[in-house]
Parts: C-alpha cells; structure tokens; sequence
C-alpha cells in the first residue's frame, strides 16, 4: 500500500482537496482527510504488503498528464531511418496496421516522459498514409508494450492535405490532390462495409459462404461500428471539413487532430460535436498548411465553449513539455482549469480511458504526480511520479 499525506490535491473532476489518498493493488482506494482507520482496518482483515508513505506538505497533486496524439516509441531518439517505424510508405491504404508492433518502450524518451509528469499517451501512426493503421492508448513506463496498454485500439489514423500529397503525388502514385485523398477514403470504407455486410449475413445463414478474409476491411470494422473514431490529420479548415463531411456520409466517429486553423472556424466547429485536439503548437511553421499556427487556437476554441485536447505530436515537441504547452496556451487566452482538462480528463474522455485515468477519484489508476508548484509554470519540478501505484520517479 501507499498513502500520500497532507498534500493539495486537484482532482481535476472534484475540485480541490487538501486529503489524503490510499492506494492499494496499483488503485485508489480512498481520497479522505485521514486515512489511518482505513488504514488500520485493512491491516486487521488481511495480509497486506509494507505500506509507503509520502508527505506531501506543501506540495501539489495532480493525476498523470496524458497526450491525446504523439508518435511515442515509433521515431526513436537519436536514430534515422532505423529507429522511424511509423509510416509504412509503401502503400497509402494501411489500416490493417497496429502501432503496438512498431513501439520501443525502451526509448529514453518514455523516461523523459513520466519524469516531466506524463504518465498516458495515444501513440499513433505517422501521416504519411491517407489510412494509417490503429492507434492504441499506453502508459508511460515499462520495458514490454503488451504490459503498458491501457486500450488497444483506439482510434483509426486518417490524413489529408499535404503529407499524404507529398508522399505519393511526386512519384506520379495516387493521391495527388485532396480529392483522391477524399475518394480513397470513401473508397476503402464503402468496401468495408459491403465487407462487414457479408461477414453478418454468412453468420445469420446456418452455412452461409464468409467473404475472403482482408486484413484491411477487418482492421475496418471497428470505425464502422462506432467502437472507435476516425482519428484525422488536418490542419487546414477545408481539410477538416472534408473529414466532417466523409464522417457524416458514413456516419462514424471522428476526433479532428491538429486543427491548426480551428481559429477561424469556430463558429461551425460549435455545430458540429466533434472532439478537437489541438496543436503542436510549440513549433515552426514548416509547411504551408501550418501558415496560421497560433497559440491563441486553443483558447479561442476553449472560450467559445468546446472541451479541446492538448497535444505534443512527440517527436514534434518532446513530450515532457507538455505542461509547457499548456502553459502557453493560458498565456495566449485559455483559463487555466480548461488548460488542465486538456491534458488530463478531457484526452482520457475521447481515448475511451476515462475511467481509469484522467483525475484522481476513487476506483481509477493510480497515476499520480506530485509537483513543487503550478506544473503549468515552466519553474515547477516533479517531485514523484506515480504510476499503477508505484513510484517510478523520485527527484
């Protein structure tokens, strides 16, 4: 068991709390001003390991930051092409594709991660494909991948716009233009749902022929069930209509990733009940599409009355700067608790994780991060890092 004492906690969901909290078999068991009776009559009733103590006078206690997109594990530190696992650039139709395959959890920057206070992400594939293969949902720390996944998966990589056009349309390969990028889509997801139709009816009919198994149109599945979303790359406002508009036609989820110019949109995206995951904001403008890169994109959204996702697209930004981003962006116009959420409760909500990670309630993992001072001012330190209710990093 663990407790940790007299700290000031956040709950992100339950406001704030100068309490205690009890952890027992990597949960929250208790969040209450003392602790000891519970404490005392756990031991009374079973055997229990050798409890640990942390005071936390003075401290402030959050739940493990969690980024919504990030490329963590699949574009190694350090390395060129032999750490890059995550576009395969063969073919721009790879939804079959599962990024737990291509993930080294033994690169240094899981490390920086949970050390900067990270203790969740959604590693994703690259945007090099027009489909991209399935996202999955990771804890920061540990050495096998099959141990650290929270949910696999969770989303279907999609991308429009210039990374797919650049990767294929020099090479005189489709697509070319945003339209085949649009057709490829509805191409592969109307045959995956002729596919889907023939696998239900071959199951409804006692003898019924199955179709050929595809890989692809079976990773397809789950997007067209609605158990996941379309997880779409797009920058530019025409970029995230046309994700809408393809949504819509075949009515699916969708979470819009980067919405670089969500700015100038915000009156539709309010009609629209899209999740909207902003950023990486802490970067150069080194592409067209990046041309209205501001700040100001989350606060703007926020203000206006959408629950957004912060994001580093680590590499892109390293991912232990995440609290910085968010700090940014309250410098830039977004109230400091919508900031928190960000990074915290509202990822977990559209990863589908949110109840095990995202706040500190009773029941959830025990992921938590005990900070020196505001983690969202660039001066603040780590203190313990606290994952499955182990610690894993102690300053």
């Amino acid at each position: 068991m663990l407790v940790i004492k007299n700290g000031t906690i956040n709950t992100i969901t339950e406001g704030i709390k100068k309490s205690d909290i009890l952890i027992k078999n990597k949960k929250i068991i208790a969040i209450k001003e003392d602790v000891e009776p519970l404490i005392s009559e756990i031991k009374a009733n079973e055997i229990t390991e050798d409890l640990e103590v942390i005071d936390a006078e003075g401290k402030f206690i959050f739940p493990g930051f969690i980024d919504a997109h990030t490329h963590l594990g699949l574009w190694e530190d350090g390395m060129g092409f032999e750490g890059a696992d995550g576009n395969e650039e063969t073919d721009p139709i790879t939804p079959q594709l599962n990024v737990i395959d291509g993930i080294n959890p033994m690169d240094r920057t899981f490390k920086e991660a949970y050390q900067g206070g990270v203790t969740s992400v959604c590693t994703t594939p690259g945007s090099a494909n027009v489909m991209g293969g399935q996202a999955i949902a990771i804890k920061t720390f540990g050495k096998r991948i099959d141990k650290m996944v929270i949910k696999n998966p969770v989303a279907s990589k999609i991308a429009f716009g210039e990374n797919p056009k650049s990767c294929y349309g020099h090479e005189d390969n489709t697509p070319q233009t945003r339209m085949a990028i649009a057709a490829l889509l509805r191409e592969n997801l109307r045959k995956a749902e002729e596919y889907l139709d023939d696998l239900e009816s071959s199951e409804e009919e006692d003898g019924g022929d199955k179709p050929e198994y595809d890989i692809k149109l079976e990773a397809l599945i789950p997007v067209l069930k609605k158990e996941i979303p379309l997880k779409a790359h797009a920058h530019r406002a025409d970029d995230m209509f046309t994700a809408i508009r393809i949504a819509q036609e075949f009515d699916l989820k969708l979470t819009l990733d980067h919405c670089t110019e969500g700015h100038l949109i915000v009156d539709e995206l309010l009609e629209e009940n899209y999740p909207l995951i902003v950023g990486p904001s802490l970067s150069e403008r080194s592409k067209i599409e990046l041309r209205n890169l501001t700040f100001e994109t989350a606060g703007i959204l926020s203000n206006a009355g959408k629950d957004i996702c912060l994001m580093t697209d680590h590499p892109v930004i390293p991912l232990q700067y995440l609290p910085i981003c968010a700090g940014l962006a309250v410098k830039y116009g977004m109230k400091q608790e919508k900031a928190l959420e960000a990074i915290t409760i509202n990822p977990a909500k559209v990863l589908g994780i949110d109840d095990k990670v995202g706040s500190i309630e009773v029941g959830k993992d025990a992921d938590i991060v005990i900070w020196d001072g505001n983690p969202l001012e660039i001066q603040s330190n780590v203190l313990y890092t606290i994952i499955d209710g182990k610690v894993v990093y102690k300053r």
